[in-house]
Order: structure tokens, then sequence, then C-alpha cells
């Protein structure tokens, strides 16, 4: 029965890539609050990299972004800030990048 409801729906998974002083998260499918635990943990790891000076979120892969991912992205937002680091948003499709500017992102976060 799960399986059946659960066609279709790509669950997120956040990958980390670091590139000299950039860490960036990928992420590939829904952006939800089913992903919290996985999105913080992958960015905690970024924030705590002494080495890591701007992060990136790389939503190039994800389809869909509910409220609940805007909360995450606004409180990794001041978790960024409290550790002297930058943050933009990168590679919005047309669905995500609405829903960003629905928000009103664009003024909170530099998205490229």
């Amino acid at each position: 029965m799960w399986s059946d409801l659960l066609k279709g729906y790509a669950l997120m998974t956040p990958t980390v890539e670091i590139e000299q002083e950039v860490g960036r998260v990928v992420l590939s499918g829904q952006f939800d609050f089913s992903a919290h635990r996985e999105f913080r943990q992958v960015c905690e790891t970024l924030i705590a990299n002494s080495s890591v000076r701007e992060v990136l979120i790389d939503f190039q892969n994800v389809n869909y972004l509910d409220s609940s991912a805007l909360g995450m992205l606004l409180l990794l937002k001041e978790k960024i800030g409290a550790a002297n680091k930058s943050l933009a948003l990168v590679n919005c499709r047309d669905t995500v990048k609405q829903v960003l500017e629905i928000a009103c992102f664009g003024k909170i976060f530099t998205i490229r």
C-alpha cells in the first residue's frame, strides 16, 4: 500500500560537494518537511567546516518545494550568518523561482 502511495514521489536527497572555500548542497527531488533532518545534517557539516566560506544551495534537480522548505532556508540563513559565511540559492528551475518570488526571498537571499 505505501509503495503505491509513494509512486512518483521523489524523496529529496541532499549531497555535499566542497571545492576550495565553497560548499554546495545539491538537492534532488521534492524539498519538503520530509527532508528536514537530512538537509539540516548536511548544512551543519558545511557550517562546521572552517575552510568553507560560502554555502550554495543548488536547486537544479528540485521540482517542488513547500512552505516548510522555505522555513528551513530561513533557519539556515540565520545559522550561516552567525558563522560569518555567505549563502546563495543557485540553479533554480522556473517552478522553484516562482515560489521564491512569491515569498519575496529575492529580498532576503542571493539568488543566482
